[in-house]
């Protein structure tokens, strides 16, 4: 599942034929693995001791946090989904696991309270599945008891189209929301309908209109290329209807296949080919003509999309992260905990149980412990894989060491043509973002990569 393009490649060696069959052999698999974060949840183990989150908190050195809640419910689970979500509607299962979240603020509150949070996101699952009286309760959590003050902190919440309403949309205007999100994927209903998606075009339509209504500073929509069925031009016309509400920010996914999913790899074929980087072209193409701004493989946005807030800074490496909630990751610079994972429907439901039954939540038991060399290879990630890359000196002050010494292999990037180096500064080519998932998946360490291909997924 894990194999790495690494073990398989080896290295691009010296002379130009080497070089050249290094740089084929990358960019021939391009979606090799998403990796949004590092070291990916699939490293994770249990933590041997378990650590204190008192002592975990007390020194780290981020100087503002980002508090994430994490509500694992939705309608349905979509045919591509593997993440940490639960399908419930039940009213009753949702109020006791928010209580459960409390009782986990109302603790953790005492570790991370003695810095401020510069961001705040709802996520899931389906924020917006939960009745408006306990979408009230998370806002009153967030800031009556972990401390967040909604106006020096960007907030975002992530919706769904069929559960965007008139009721709900005020609640998140009067709790000063920065950022609203809502995966739409395709307007196309069979394409939506190959991955089971529940919503129809005219449903998506009505929840844009409602939520262009409410003028909050940031729309984003999600769409997804590479569906069952889909063509370059049925892309670019789920595309096309996306920009008639002008949304200010836009993220686009290729297709990804995994265990546990009912959409197969067979299925992103689309007549036998694989359309993924002529949609990821067509798309990016349009995108800037209409002016939006580059900024990752997937993230596109309006010069003018930012909140109305003067919000407190924070680091684009996303250490002093505070998940709340089941299923929610927390990053310390050193330690990366969470619950544990699951994807199918009785895994899940059993994490969820064990967590709404706990009493206490102030300890880390599993999760990832990064060493020094880890540290660096995330720093490095987190920024390359964005436009902005990654600044050389900045590296150095941090770690007092010099990323190409400590990272040599950079350099076939750069010799490749995937990356450039100017004014000390290292960024992707266009090129290289769009091959970003192959390059990130390339970068991956020896040993992240043995506990990934280790992990058995349930």
């Amino acid at each position: 599942m894990f194999e790495s393009f690494a073990a398989r490649s080896g290295s691009a060696g010296g002379g130009p034929d080497e070089l050249r069959g290094w740089k084929e052999r990358l960019t021939s698999d391009p979606y090799r693995s998403y990796l949004y974060s590092y070291p990916h949840k699939t490293a994770y183990s249990e933590l041997e001791p378990k650590r204190s989150l008192s002592e975990l908190w007390r020194d780290e050195p981020a100087e503002s946090f980002f508090l994430y809640m994490h509500i694992p419910f939705c309608g349905a689970r979509c045919g591509f989904c593997n993440l940490f979500t639960l399908p419930d509607k039940r009213a009753d299962v949702h109020e006791t696991y928010v209580d459960a979240l409390h009782r986990q603020a109302v603790q953790w509150s005492r570790f991370v309270g003695h810095k401020p949070f510069a961001r705040f996101a709802i996520g899931g699952g389906t924020p917006t599945l939960l009745e408006p009286r306990l979408l009230e309760r998370l806002f009153d959590i967030a800031e009556n008891v972990m401390g967040l003050n909604p106006q020096q902190a960007s907030i975002s919440v992530e919706t769904s189209p069929e559960t965007v309403t008139a009721e709900r949309l005020r609640i998140l205007k009067q709790r000063q929301v920065d950022r609203v999100s809502m995966g739409i994927q395709s307007f196309v209903e069979s394409e939506a309908a190959a991955v089971y998606r529940p919503q129809g075009p005219a449903e998506a339509e009505r929840a844009l209109e409602l939520l262009k209504r409410e003028r909050f500073p940031i729309l984003n929509v999600d769409l997804i290329y590479g569906l069952p069925g889909q063509t370059v031009d049925s892309w670019l016309y789920s595309l096309d209807r996306a920009l008639q509400y002008a949304p200010e920010e836009l993220f686009i996914y290729p297709l990804y296949t995994r265990d546990h999913t009912i959409v197969k790899p067979e299925d992103v074929l689309s007549g036998g080919e694989d359309i993924r980087m002529a949609c990821y072209g067509a798309a990016r193409e349009k995108l800037l003509a209409e002016g939006y701004i580059q900024y990752s493989m997937r993230r596109f946005a309006k010069p003018e999309a930012d909140s109305d807030k003067t919000v407190l800074s924070y680091g684009c490496q996303e250490e002093g992260m505070v998940g709340l909630g089941c299923g929610a990751r927390s990053y310390t610079r050193s330690v990366h905990y969470a619950s544990r994972y699951g994807v199918s429907r009785r895994a899940t439901a059993s994490i969820i149980a064990d967590y709404v039954a706990a009493e206490r939540y102030d300890t880390a038991d599993y999760g990832f412990v990064l060493s020094e060399a880890e540290q660096k290879r995330r720093y490095i990630l987190k920024a390359v894989l964005h436009r902005e890359g990654l600044d050389l000196g900045a590296y150095e002050n941090r770690f007092g060491s010099r990323t190409l010494d400590d990272h040599p292999e950079l350099e076939q990037l750069l010799r490749a043509g995937l990356a450039v180096l100017e004014h000390n500064v290292f960024r992707l080519t266009d090129d290289g973002v769009a091959y970003s998932d192959a390059i990130g998946d390339w970068f991956i360490s020896p040993e992240v990569r043995k506990r990934m291909e280790g992990y058995e997924l349930v």
